[in-house]
């Protein structure tokens, strides 16, 4: 076990030029902020808050904290640059009027009996992913798994035809990547191309879906057109920003919840046999690989008035780092919270945030990892972990890029 951080340590952490084993594995980073520093100003005049409470209490409150980015992002991005058209115009990083108008589409889009009209899909398509590793040496439980399921599922949503999904997960991962705190100019030049490209390409499919509209009860992209469920139409730019939207968060936190969930299993063997015996705890093992590496470790809000935390004065327009990550671990909230336990109940944690900004497609990541969970366990229920795993390298989304392993029925 590593020898716990001291409080003069952890109060150097510095998200924009954090050490490298943070990037590995920044849990233990997490403990010690929730025991030396929940509260910790960083050098930018940015905030870093670890706690259960503060997290909760401000997803929940938004009149003082703001999701509204434009501030933030136009000295990163450059003001009308596609990254900050991007990001300042999609669901996650807007207030009301456009997150309400976005929001009711989605929510009227993703209903209980939507979902569940897509389990036949999402079974086949894990089925299938199954089936090509048989009687394979080594499979990429990423590549050829995790990453590629969460994939077709928004194909199928936005009903992209299946010849032209081969670009999405590449634009998704460097468009999301342009999130960390801070970036390369090669990151950079990487992220405004492939939103222009995403774009782009959306241009032409919205085009040839005004001309044959889907089926709104199935196609979300006919419905974020014709504005179904909201008050009004989104704009040309609203729609094409909300698409790529939709695809980066849908492909990005599943991946990782499956990535996450398969690497969890292997290294906690005593918890796989747990769920191996008893099926019905998969529900409660997806809650619990959400809270124990959470696909997101990041939110942000920004303040609108001045507000004090801990003593610690803040004035209107700071920036707040929310740590899920941290605050999933919280000793306040979680009883030995540094133990994976796929039985643990109740579990409060954070990984879809809370409050008006709880994550749209909760419901559908859920299933998504029940399903690719356990049809795998029960394809391959002795699968092992090869040596070579390569961590995802990033701050806000943790996950992996590379998990090699032998299949073994």
């Amino acid at each position: 076990m590593s020898e716990a951080m001291t409080a003069a340590e952890i109060e150097r952490l510095d998200l924009t030029a954090p050490p490298t084993g943070f990037l590995v594995d920044p849990f233990r980073y997490y403990d010690a902020l929730l025991e030396h520093a929940p509260v910790l100003p960083q050098p930018d005049g940015s905030v870093l808050l670890s706690r259960h409470v503060d997290l909760d209490r401000i997803y929940r409150d938004t009149t003082l904290y703001s999701s509204d980015k434009k501030a933030a992002f136009g000295p990163k991005f450059g003001v009308g640059s596609p990254l900050f058209e991007h990001h300042t115009t999609s669901l996650v990083f807007n207030d009301p009027p456009l997150h309400t108008r976005v929001r009711k589409i989605m929510t009227s889009a993703l209903t209980p009996r939507a979902i569940a009209r897509m389990e036949p899909g999402l079974i086949s398509t894990v089925d299938h992913l199954l089936d090509a590793m048989a009687g394979r040496e080594t499979v990429d439980l990423i590549e050829e798994f995790a990453s590629t399921i969460p994939i077709q599922i928004i194909g199928n949503l936005l009903d992209v035809p299946m010849e032209e999904r081969g670009p999405l997960r590449d634009w998704s991962l460097v468009i999301l990547g342009a999130l960390e705190p801070k970036l390369t100019d090669d990151q950079l030049a990487r992220g405004q191309a492939a939103v222009t490209e995403f774009k782009t390409y959306l241009e032409d499919l919205v085009a040839r879906r005004r001309a044959k509209p889907g089926d709104p009860e199935t196609d979300v992209l006919t419905r974020l057109i014709r504005g179904e469920g909201a008050d009004q139409k989104l704009s040309e730019i609203e729609l094409l920003q909300n698409c790529i939207f939709i695809l980066n968060a849908g492909h990005e936190t599943t991946s990782n919840l499956i990535g996450n969930g398969l690497a969890l299993l292997n290294d906690f063997p005593e918890e796989r046999r747990k769920l191996l015996e008893d099926r019905d705890l998969l529900p409660s093992a997806v809650e619990e690989i959400l809270r124990f590496r959470s696909p997101n470790q990041l939110g942000n809000r920004e303040t609108t008035a001045e507000i004090e935390l801990d003593g610690l004065r803040l004035p209107a327009g700071t920036n707040l780092h929310l740590c899920i990550g941290a605050a999933n671990r919280d000793p306040a909230v979680f009883d030995d919270p540094v133990r994976f336990d796929i039985t643990r109940k109740p579990n409060r944690h954070l990984a879809f945030a809370g409050g008006p900004h709880v994550c749209v497609g909760l419901t559908l990541a859920r299933l998504e990892g029940r399903i690719a969970l356990g049809r795998l366990l029960d394809r391959y229920p002795d699968y092992r972990l090869r040596e070579g795993r390569v961590p995802g390298g990033r701050i806000r989304f943790h996950g992996y890029a590379t998990l090699p392993a032998r299949m073994t029925p």
